[in-house]
């Protein structure tokens, strides 16, 4: 009997072993090349994929996937060109389902698209300055009818203001209740809204009275950072390298896009600004604005505004962030995280 129970436990294991090695080996089969791959492409490039047969099979044909979505299939192993003009930037997942021997396996790799544009360096002038509060820690900087509006940070701090920008001091002011961090704003259809930074929760306001009309949850896991809208949609960034579009009325967040320059990806993507059909919007810890194609994500300008953090003197300031655009005058108001100052700048074509 015991004998008998060692000889079926001794199968099974064998047997078992034996199937488990079998698919490992078959996943083995087949694998991208990967020395035929660069570690970053640009949006003008295009890819040419060809599988390895470590298992030397007679494969009939191979799928492609990008992120899911089918691609192209090829017969054989032939050799399949993908063109990423148009593609999304940013990480792209790609699965290669080989059909072989009657069996089916699917191999796997990843290529980073970064943007074909070299982004230009802007110039601007400084029309003037003004006082900015200094307790005011900046998360969000719009005009509405010609008034300013700001959105500062820190829970048990957070507000959101109507400013007057000649003195910096405000004279409408809302405090939000001490567990939220205030976040960027935006103001579409008289309404202001604006988020919160962990709390996945933003607000909508009457942009008139201030009065607050409802509070909405975020549809995703994602941090509230900055905000703009092209008065149909609102981008909303999370602090990564994607800004998503948010529907107003839904609160829905339909899609987004990788920001990218032509060689690189731009993290923490915070304050944003609508500006003449582009983004602009101020990158955590850097003293620069990017200027982004908001359908491709790609940083097509850049403006360094290193010279004006110099000439702000409080000790306690901390990053540049606060993008406003005035259309009355065509310029563009900005600031910082407890800046003592606020510059209006033109930029120059």
């Amino acid at each position: 009997m015991k004998l008998h129970n060692l000889f079926i436990t001794t199968f099974l294991a064998l047997n078992l072993a034996s199937c488990g090695d079998s698919q490992a080996e078959k996943e083995r089969y087949f694998s991208f090349d990967e020395s035929q791959l660069k570690s970053m492409y640009q949006a003008t490039d295009k890819v040419d994929f060809t599988l390895l047969n470590n298992g030397n099979k007679t494969i009939d044909s191979v799928v492609y996937f990008s992120n899911g979505e089918r691609l192209a299939s090829v017969k054989g192993n032939e050799k399949f060109s993908l063109d990423l003009n148009g593609k999304k930037l940013g990480y792209h997942q790609l699965k290669a389902l080989v059909y072989f021997e009657n069996d089916t396996v699917s191999t796997k790799t990843r290529i980073e698209v970064a943007s074909g544009v070299v982004p230009k360096l802007l110039k601007y002038t400084v029309v003037n300055s003004y006082p900015h509060d200094v307790n005011a820690f900046i998360e969000g900087y719009e005009f509405y009818n010609d008034t300013l509006l700001e959105s500062t940070g820190l829970k048990g701090k957070s507000y959101f203001a109507k400013v007057d920008y000649k003195t910096g001091q405000s004279f409408k002011k809302v405090d939000l209740d001490a567990q939220y961090f205030g976040e960027g704003i935006t103001i579409i259809n008289d309404k202001v809204y604006q988020l919160t930074w962990e709390n996945q929760e933003g607000f909508v306001y009457d942009a008139k009275t201030m009065k607050k009309i409802k509070s909405f949850k975020y549809d995703k896991p994602v941090e509230g950072w900055g905000m703009t809208n092209d008065g149909k949609v609102i981008y909303h960034s999370d602090g990564t390298e994607k800004i998503w579009t948010l529907d107003p009325e839904t609160f829905k967040l339909t899609d987004y896009i990788n920001v990218y320059t032509n060689d690189s990806k731009i993290k923490s993507v915070n304050e944003l600004e609508w500006i003449n059909g582009k983004i602009y919007g101020n990158i955590w810890q850097k003293d620069a604005i990017a200027v982004i194609n908001p359908t491709t994500g790609a940083v097509e300008a850049v403006l360094d505004l290193s010279a004006l953090r110099a000439q702000v003197t409080n000790k306690e300031a901390e990053v540049l962030n606060g993008i406003a655009y005035r259309k009355s005058t065509n310029t563009i108001f900005v600031t910082g995280k407890n800046w003592n100052k606020t510059f209006e700048i033109k930029v120059i074509p």
